[in-house]
């Protein structure tokens, strides 16, 4: 996971977003905790658009098992981030709004994350 993030870098579909600061995996569970997170504190108002998608099955082997016999049955997915990549976008909402609820959301994740605004192409 050496390098940064190829593609899904900018703010696209919303006005403001959460962008990986850290590289690493997350999975469906962490990615549907954030998006509850930031539904229930808009409160059936903005709109929210989820940018990845765990896509990479991790497999586990049951507990107490023996060595060998294969590789084990896929447990759960992930996706994989870089730094730079844009996690959720949020429209609809004013500034003060999506800041505290994607700070809310980052809480939720194993990584690092910042509020990157539309206007910030970098």
């Amino acid at each position: 996971m050496t390098g940064l993030s190829k593609g899904g870098n900018f703010v696209e579909f919303g006005e403001f977003g959460m962008q990986t600061i850290d590289r690493g995996w997350i999975t469906a569970q962490q990615i549907e905790a954030c998006r509850v997170t930031i539904s229930r504190y808009f409160s059936r108002k903005g709109q929210v658009w989820i940018r990845i998608f765990p896509d990479k099955p991790v497999s586990k082997k049951p507990a107490e098992t023996r060595m060998g016999t294969g590789k084990g049955a896929p447990d759960h997915y992930v996706a994989v981030v870089r730094p730079g990549r844009i996690l959720f976008e949020v429209g609809g909402v004013t500034r003060e709004e999506a800041q505290q609820a994607l700070r809310l959301a980052s809480a939720k994740l194993p990584i690092k994350t910042k509020f990157v605004d539309r206007l910030e192409r970098v």
